[in-house]
């Protein structure tokens, strides 16, 4: 999505543009995420410092946070700093930088979808954070109206009874919920990504499906090799997510980031059951999004290694939940989905030029939001790289504040 985004952006303004990747569009993380263009998303999710969470997370048996021992090594440094910056005063400086770039993604999102021409994958209904208790929902309550009075973010409280009356076919012990009402939802992540790209090609861009081999400085700006040949160019974007560190790192830059792996599978419905919003399981920390591929369940965070094999029992732990909430068919999918989403040690992603290296860019590190912040980051960069004055201060996002 980021990738996509930043060369529709520059095309549109008459740039000539390359955009190589070794997949198609929207097969890597893009693809697999749970399809909400978070409006609602102002606060960036803090590493956990409560004694009560860490001593629930630490068993190692939750939905939300999984973790592997081997991941926390390779990531200790950049998981230390990510504790050191969610603490309650640096987390609260953070979040109003970060909620200047959500704010701007609904409004990025709207001219690339009719560009696209991609309506029929869109929805404007908002979605559901479900909650089992009294209690947790009232906090959470108290959180959005802060989020509603400072940052705009529309929101309506449910009952029980109100929220059995949205979605009958869930469990009955409810508490209640939250109904985000601005977030927009999307049936096929991936297919809107790849409609994107489509529209990046019909404005006269590029795609070279290919492995990256290397790339350098040359006396044009930039060489990328790939398996397909070399491409140049005046400017390079690294909109390359997880992988993003790795290659900076052969050209001596060095950036703190780590990676939440996430993992998702495709089910049927029994019956006559049916789910009429994306639902949330605020209090286990999985959601159910009902799209064209079947009802998907997206489970939480796996601390990691990026290539390290799967482990399924998150998944497994989320669908036994799930099935509690809702009437679960069958698995739809052969095997279940895995994911990376690129982290950042204070949870704001890498936005600008990279100092010292004349006509590199960075557009990476969005967390759990590069579905949701993909078109204003591409907005944004292209302002930047034509030397206009960007809508927001993109100094929090600058890529040497680490």
């Amino acid at each position: 999505m980021v990738g996509v985004s930043v060369a529709w952006h520059l095309v549109r303004r008459g740039h000539a543009v390359t955009l190589v990747d070794r997949r198609e569009p929207g097969r890597e993380t893009s693809f697999g995420n749970a399809g909400i263009i978070q409006r609602e998303a102002v606060r960036p999710y803090p590493f956990p410092r409560d004694l009560g969470t860490l001593m629930r997370v630490l068993p190692n048996r939750e939905v939300d946070i999984r973790y592997r021992p081997a991941g926390m090594l390779r990531a200790a440094w950049p998981l230390l700093q990510y504790w050191h910056n969610s603490a309650p005063r640096r987390y609260r400086d953070i979040v109003p930088q970060y909620a200047s770039l959500i704010g701007l993604c609904l409004e990025a999102h709207a001219p690339m979808i009719e560009a696209a021409g991609a309506e029929d994958l869109v929805q404007r209904e908002g979605w559901l954070e479900v909650y089992r208790s009294e209690a947790a929902l009232a906090d959470r309550l108290e959180e959005a109206r802060d989020s509603e009075a400072r940052f705009g973010v529309r929101h309506r409280a449910l009952d029980a009874t109100e929220l059995a009356d949205l979605e009958p076919s869930l469990a009955e012990n409810l508490a209640g919920a939250i109904h985000w009402l601005d977030p927009w939802t999307v049936a096929d992540p991936g297919g809107l990504v790849q409609a994107y790209a489509r529209a990046f090609e019909a404005e006269g861009g590029r795609i070279v499906q290919a492995e990256v081999r290397g790339l350098e400085a040359s006396s044009r700006g930039w060489r990328v090799t790939t398996e397909a040949g070399d491409e140049t160019g005046d400017d390079l974007v690294m909109a390359l997510g997880p992988w993003s560190r790795d290659w900076l790192s052969t050209l001596g830059i060095s950036v703190p980031l780590f990676v939440k792996r996430g993992y998702h599978m495709h089910y049927g419905s029994v019956g006559r059951a049916r789910l009429n919003h994306w639902v949330m399981d605020a209090e286990v920390g999985y959601l159910l999004a009902p799209m064209r591929a079947g009802i998907r369940l997206t489970t939480g965070a796996e601390l990691e290694r990026l290539e390290a094999p799967p482990h399924l029992r998150q998944l497994a732990a989320a669908e036994g939940k799930a099935r509690e909430l809702y009437p679960l068919g069958e698995r739809l999918d052969p095997e279940p989905w895995k994911g990376a989403r690129p982290c950042t040690p204070d949870m704001k992603p890498v936005i600008g030029p990279v100092p010292g290296q004349a006509g590199l860019w960075c557009a990476f590190g969005h967390g759990h939001q590069g579905f949701t912040l993909g078109p204003a980051t591409g907005r944004l960069l292209a302002q930047m790289m034509e030397g206009e004055k960007p809508e927001i201060d993109m100094e929090p996002f600058r890529v040497d504040r680490f």
